[in-house]
Parts: C-alpha cells; sequence; structure tokens
C-alpha cells in the first residue's frame, strides 16, 4: 500500500510539533506573559540537519565560484556536547564572468538557506517568531562580510531581510544577537522602499550569504540558530552591548551604501 504525503512520517510529526508548541504558548500564556524559552530554529547537532538546507552560488548561472555545506563532528575541545557537530559552509568566492552566458553580468556569491517548512494537519507550516526580540546564532567565522537573510510569506517572493553578520571573535565560536526589527527588507541585493517589518509570524527560511564579491576561500561555521527574547542567551553580555557602526554591502536606491548600527 502507498503512503500518501499527508499520513507520511514527517507531515504527522510536523502535526504534532506544532500542536504542542500552540497548546505550550497557551498553557504557560505566552500571549499575556511573552515567551519565556527560546524557539530553537534550526540545529545543526545532527548529521541528518544538513539535508534540511539549500545551498546557492553563481555556479548556477555559470559562474566558477564555489560553495558547500558539510556537517563537521565537534571534539570536545570545541563543544561541551560529545558526538554532536556543526555546519560548515566554505568555498571559494570568484568574480569572473561565464565564458558562454553573455547575459551574465555579476557573479562572485555563495550562500545557503533553510529548506521550506513542510506542511501540517493545520495548514502551511511557518517559523511565528512574534514572541520573540532577537534572532541568535552560535557561529565559528572567518571575518568576511556575510549577511544574514530572513525569508517570509511576502507578497513579493524574492524579497529579503537581511542584516550583517557581525562577527567580534573571528576563528571563535561566538553568540550574536540580532534585533528583528534591525533586519532591512531588500530586492535582489537592493533596498526596497518603502520598508516594512518582517511579518513575523510567518518566517519561512532563515540562512547566510557573501556577496561582497571578494575573490578567495571563505568559511563560516553554525552550531544553531534560535529565536529569544535574552540578549545575553547563549553569549556574554559585551556581545550585547557593543554600538560599533559598520558599512554593509547593501546600497539604496541612490547607489549609497547603508550604514549598520549594532543596538
Amino acid at each position: 500500500m502507498r503512503v500518501t504525503p499527508c499520513m507520511s512520517k514527517g507531515f504527522l510529526q510536523r502535526s504534532v510539533e506544532e500542536f504542542k508548541r500552540a497548546a505550550g504558548i497557551v498553557l504557560k500564556q505566552e500571549g499575556i506573559k511573552g515567551a519565556q524559552t527560546p524557539y530553537e530554529l534550526i540545529s545543526f547537532r545532527q548529521p541528518e540537519s544538513i539535508s534540511e538546507c539549500k545551498l546557492m552560488s553563481d555556479a548556477d548561472i555559470g559562474g566558477v565560484s564555489t560553495a558547500n555545506l558539510d556537517w563537521v563532528p565537534s571534539n570536545s575541545s570545541t563543544t561541551r556536547r560529545p558526538g554532536s557537530g556543526y555546519a560548515r559552509f566554505h568555498g571559494n568566492i570568484s568574480t569572473k564572468l561565464p565564458d558562454k552566458r553573455s547575459d551574465v553580468e555579476r557573479t562572485g556569491y555563495a550562500a545557503w538557506r533553510t529548506a521550506e517548512r513542510g506542511p501540517t494537519i493545520f495548514g502551511k507550516s511557518f517559523w511565528n517568531i512574534d514572541p520573540y526580540s532577537y534572532l541568535a546564532m552560535r557561529i565559528k567565522s572567518d571575518g568576511r562580510s556575510y549577511l544574514v537573510n530572513i525569508q517570509t510569506e511576502s507578497v513579493v517572493p524574492t524579497d529579503l531581510h537581511q542584516h550583517r553578520l557581525f562577527a567580534k571573535r573571528p576563528g571563535e565560536w561566538e553568540t550574536v544577537h540580532i534585533k528583528w526589527n534591525d533586519f532591512v527588507r531588500t530586492n535582489h541585493g537592493f533596498v526596497v522602499e518603502p520598508q516594512t517589518e518582517i511579518l513575523r509570524a510567518k518566517v519561512r527560511t532563515v540562512g547566510f550569504g557573501l556577496t561582497d564579491r571578494v575573490p578567495g576561500p571563505f568559511e563560516l561555521c553554525v552550531d544553531r540558530i534560535w529565536a529569544t527574547n535574552d540578549p545575553n542567551d547563549g553569549g556574554g553580555a559585551d556581545e550585547a552591548q557593543s554600538h560599533a557602526f559598520k558599512s554593509g554591502e547593501l546600497r539604496n536606491k541612490h547607489g549609497e551604501q547603508i550604514t549598520w548600527a549594532r543596538k
């Protein structure tokens, strides 16, 4: 007997998890008191977690940049969780244009994002991060100018909400927090006017991109990504209190660089 998609294990598991989460919000009165516990979006502590992500680069349009997303088992020196692991996003950026694609005028990028969440008995599945103030990430960066990308159920499917990933300690594990309100709505790398806030109840995907077009190798390691109301959740207070100003790779409609403030 053939199992229909609606009765598949993934469908039932997602439905049960969605019911438990909704019931927990009601029982804990989080709608009134606010969310008290973090909400994990994705963790890379198990090998199969990599299959829940989609990899992209200019190789899709004939470019020669390379991008890989591998699962790496951790050891006792990098984590307190024996037997766990993390995702390693790595490769090489090249700005060389494809010889046989005269329509391609720009290359030099790589990115990955989580896959679309499957359906549940309650309908299409989204992350509802409305009760939370911050997106938190446990990462180890090489210091390059990565962007954090958020995709929602937008009227314009190609819209992204983006923010620079500020790594204070390149080469070391650290926790980074970004206020949901600080993300900027963009389309194809340009800021969209008028700006709108993230549709928090319908977050579809989360991921990272490298679009600085600086040739050479890159490496970004990610342990987990979650929503939280605590700016110190998983990291030190110094990470939430820095007020450094930096320039991002995004540009507004006048071609001017966007200046980011870490709040």
